[in-house]
């Protein structure tokens, strides 16, 4: 069985297509949005999504979220006394929606149909099957978010001719494609989009906002315990802006209570660079495309922060008319992935429909260049492949040496649209070795070959010697190598993973905790007992009364927090 997954910076979701349409994956607590956020409890065990997310604000230190920003590096994430790299973060997220389409669908799940940005680079997308395989997955197949979130949109519209752009506005990141449907063929005309822009971004304007208004020292933002609070009372704040026109934060510091009234033009005006940045990636998908906001016949919505009224405001200004709200935007890009992976599946129901897609962004090579003096200058960009080029696509350029007696060419591989290649995104690099006794017969052959899932191979070949050197990039520091992968997937092994038939009682026991660590008095004795009182309930081991002891700590935290005596909370 494949499933389609929109591995989110914020929540995650599963989605299958199954009798002619798709269909979303509820998880262990019946909701179909799974936080994307892992924390390690105390004994050793591992929680995923909400139940995890109640732990950002009372143990910092052992919780991991939005670590999808750092997939295709390096970097690692300290949960405790071990240190996860963003891939290994990613497929516990994956294996915990693994288990969730299992217990859906009744059988097993060995591959899937995974979202990524357009944007996202050859290492990020490595990095992403790469976590597919450490949570048990084939993953033969990347999909575009907004051509997701196109698939699902379109599968209503094959029948017409129709040109529509995908306004995707995530957690962590930005993209926009704009895609034409005609005869049952979808094909993506141009796409364009930031890595780096996204809700979590208008989230950190409001919370700078908030430290610049209350005269807190900027030093607050080291304070991961405060700084977890005071997010998720912003992220309270944000949301109900959506809904009505005044909001207020609320957050206790050094047992002194401070809040901030805000409104939409106050946010809108904290927000403006972001909303800046949002128009550049729409105005460069347009000139791609060789068209007019005025040429296009609607515009989607996708991602959770499009929710936002100032985001809504500003996409009805650029196209000179109100978005399609036909779809949540929290769920159409799983349920594009559910399409795709039904398109792969081959099934009946969509034997009609075919799509194309682009390379969202050019790749080339580093090039020295000749003066008319004689001299050279290095660092310049020379794409091979130019952006929105119609993929699959492979193409060939013919390279020669600086200089006479060169014994190799060092080709220097980047993605961008800099004119020099240090304000390009540095991706890798290949040696190739030539011989040496003139320039002309060292030439050669550079190929990119670039695939349906945005996977970058280059090939060199001497034209001479007629030797190739054939790598899917090597060099990159963000890349785990085959050995390490199976050294990795090993000590995955290893993990306690949360159970699923009982996420649901330690998902209230985290809720209760952090609301407990924001109480004071006599209410926070209360609820300490009450929190006990559930706890003798789970002794018991009585299914029956564990439930009904849930039920009613669940309502009890959500009298309190109606009450207003919680002074940080999240989006409950």
């Amino acid at each position: 069985m494949i499933v389609g997954i929109d591995l989110g910076t914020t929540n995650s979701l599963a989605a299958v297509w199954q009798e002619g349409r798709a269909t979303l994956v509820p998880n262990a607590l019946g909701e179909t949005l799974t936080p994307s956020c892992i924390s390690l409890d105390d004994d050793g065990t591992v929680l995923v999504g909400r139940a995890a997310r109640e732990r950002l604000q009372t143990h910092p230190e052992r919780t991991a979220a939005s670590f999808k920003r750092y997939m295709g590096s390096a970097k690692t994430l300290a949960l405790g006394e071990r240190d996860f790299r963003p891939e290994e973060l990613s497929s516990l997220i994956l294996r915990s929606l693994k288990a969730d389409a299992e217990a859906f669908l009744g059988q097993a799940v060995e591959e899937a149909v995974i979202t990524v940005p357009a944007y996202f680079s050859d290492a990020q997308r490595k990095a992403t099957q790469t976590a597919g395989r450490l949570a048990g997955l084939k993953v033969e197949r990347l999909l575009n978010e907004p051509t997701a979130a196109a698939l699902a949109y379109g599968l209503h519209q094959r029948d017409a001719e129709t040109r529509f752009l995908v306004f995707d506005l995530g957690g962590g990141t930005f993209d926009v494609s704009i895609l034409e449907m005609f005869e049952g063929v979808m094909e993506v005309r141009a796409s364009a989009g930031d890595n780096f822009l996204g809700g979590e971004d208008f989230l950190m304007a409001l919370v700078d906002l908030f430290i610049e208004k209350a005269g807190l020292p900027a030093s607050v933002r080291q304070d991961r315990l405060f700084l977890q609070r005071l997010l998720g009372a912003a992220e309270r704040a944000k949301k109900a802006l959506s809904e009505q026109p005044k909001a207020e934060i609320k957050v206790a510091y050094k047992g002194q209570d401070l809040s901030l009234a805000i409104d939409e033009p106050m946010l809108e005006h904290a927000c403006a660079t972001l909303l800046k940045r949002l128009r550049m990636p729409v105005e460069r998908a347009l000139r791609d495309a060789n068209l007019r906001s005025a040429m296009l016949d609607n515009i989607v919505l996708a991602g959770g922060a499009t929710r936002m009224p100032m985001v809504r405001r500003l996409a009805t200004t650029m196209f000179g008319r109100f978005p399609a709200i036909d779809f949540n935007p929290d769920e159409v890009v799983a349920l594009g992935a559910a399409v795709q992976a039904g398109l792969k599946a081959r099934d009946a129901a969509l034997k009609e429909v075919v799509m194309t897609d682009v390379a969202p962004y050019s790749l080339g090579v580093a090039v020295s260049k000749r003066l008319p003096d004689g001299s050279t200058t290095p660092g310049h960009f020379d794409p091979i492949i130019e952006r929105n080029t119609t993929v699959p696509v492979s193409r060939v350029k013919n390279y020669v040496p600086i200089s006479e007696g060169q014994h190799c060419i060092d080709l220097h591989i980047f993605q961008g649209e800099s004119r020099m290649v240090r304000d390009n995104i540095h991706l890798g690099e290949l040696r190739v070795d030539t011989p040496s006794a003139n320039i002309e017969d060292s030439a050669v052959d550079v190929r990119f070959t670039y695939d349906v899932n945005g996977l970058l191979q280059v090939e060199a070949t001497v034209l001479k010697t007629r030797r190739t050197v054939s790598v899917v990039i090597q060099g990159n520091p963000g890349l785990l190598t085959d050995a390490e992968v199976a050294e990795r997937l090993d000590a995955m092994q290893g993990l306690k993973i949360h159970p699923r038939d009982t996420l649901e009682n330690r998902t209230t026991l985290a809720r209760a905790e952090r609301i407990y660590a924001l109480l004071r008095g006599q209410v926070r004795e209360w609820l300490s007992a009450q929190i006990l009182r559930f706890e003798s309930d789970l002794a018991t081991q009585d299914m029956r009364l564990a439930a009904q002891g849930r039920a009613r700590l669940e309502a009890q935290l959500d009298q309190i927090e109606q009450s207003g005596a919680v002074l940080a909370d999240d989006d409950h």
